[in-house]
């Protein structure tokens, strides 16, 4: 059994109003054309009532807009990691009174491409092109003169200039340091990339930035890395590796930055198995604040990547005025959670 849609006409007749004024309410005119408070207060009761929805698409045709916006990533949407990031692009949109399509390519360059002309060909709005990590990305010619943004991921040098919202890598490096240098400590151990400017993973842009940060705090302080391990993956058996080799070369205590969660669970491991404890001989500090990283023991003293606010931001981005000039990188904050994994070093000890 079919149940028949309700039309403006039915919500007008129903209301004892014209279908014009009942369209110039609903539409969030009345106000402006001077429709009374009371005329209005019935059109919206009635449409309430009816069960009234309008339809989007004649909508769309109308007014040039479809108030939809497609956002593509490459791993983020099935990644626990970075989920936040989709619920800001989803609370964003939902401020501004847009849908958001949701595609994901698997890192799939031409399943990227086909799902923005998917997009672009059912007359989305705007587009957010998404990264799991951040990276640089070559947008088509096709893109150029539409409306797209960048989340954790930067323009490439022969493609489409567009806006981007990436984490503030460089400024977390410099904070990590800060921050232990501020407790007393002087040996401070890489584990993810350097000791040198170069000595990280050419493909890593969060890496190369928070190096950077971390290299110049430390010589700001008339200092330089203890030693840096570098690694091109950085899960646990990295961080394990890492840690297991500088205790066998004889360190038993001091700093440690490693450049993700994932390397310091490791370096939790292999400081437990060589009959040492956190923060007593090894303070750690990290990037991600990954899921694990509350229930660690100590609790892991993070950076956390601003995954909402990106998501958040870029949807404001895309939005808003076009920028005049370039299209500019913005750099968000990463906050920190402070647990316990980092000791302060009295005046009368050395770490």
């Amino acid at each position: 059994m079919s149940t028949r849609r309700v039309t403006l006409a039915d919500v007008a007749e129903a209301a004892g109003v014209s279908r014009t004024t009942a369209s110039l309410v609903l539409s969030d005119r009345g106000t402006e054309l001077r429709i009374s408070e009371g005329s209005q207060e019935r059109v919206r009761r009635v449409a309430s009532e009816l069960g009234y929805r309008p339809n989007m698409l004649s909508a769309s045709l109308r007014s040039g807009t479809s108030r939809t916006i497609g956002f593509i990533s490459d791993t983020v949407a099935t990644s626990q990691l970075a989920g936040d990031m989709i619920k800001g692009a989803l609370e964003g949109a939902r401020q501004h009174g847009y849908m958001l399509f949701i595609g994901e390519s698997e890192g799939d360059d031409q399943q990227h491409a086909l799902l923005a002309e998917a997009m672009l060909d059912r007359q989305v709005d705007g587009l957010v092109i998404a990264s799991m990590f951040t990276r640089q990305r070559t947008l088509p010619k096709s893109l150029s003169g539409k409306k797209v943004v960048l989340v954790n991921t930067v323009p490439g040098p022969d493609g489409v200039l567009v806006p981007a919202v990436i984490p503030d890598e460089f400024t977390a490096g410099r904070e990590a340091a800060r921050l232990l240098l501020e407790a007393g400590h002087r040996d401070i151990h890489l584990i993810g990339a350097g000791p040198g400017p170069t000595d990280v993973a050419p493909d890593t842009i969060a890496g190369q930035e928070r190096l950077a940060g971390i290299l110049e705090e430390l010589a700001a302080a008339g200092r330089r890395p203890a030693s840096g391990h570098r690694s091109s993956i950085w899960l646990p058996l990295d961080g394990w590796n890492a840690m297991t080799d500088l205790i066998r070369s004889g360190v038993d205590r001091g700093a440690i930055i490693t450049f993700n969660d994932r390397l310091a669970f490791g370096a939790y491991q292999a400081i437990a198995e060589a009959g040492l404890s956190i923060p007593s001989d090894f303070s750690i500090v990290s990037f991600d604040d990954h899921q694990l990283a509350s229930w660690l023991h100590p609790g892991l003293t993070t950076f956390a990547i601003p995954h909402r606010e990106l998501g958040l931001r870029a949807i404001d981005i895309l939005l808003g005025p076009s920028p005049a000039g370039d299209p500019a990188i913005e750099r968000l904050p990463l906050p920190l959670r402070l647990r316990s994994s980092v000791r302060v070093i009295g005046d009368d000890e050395t770490g």
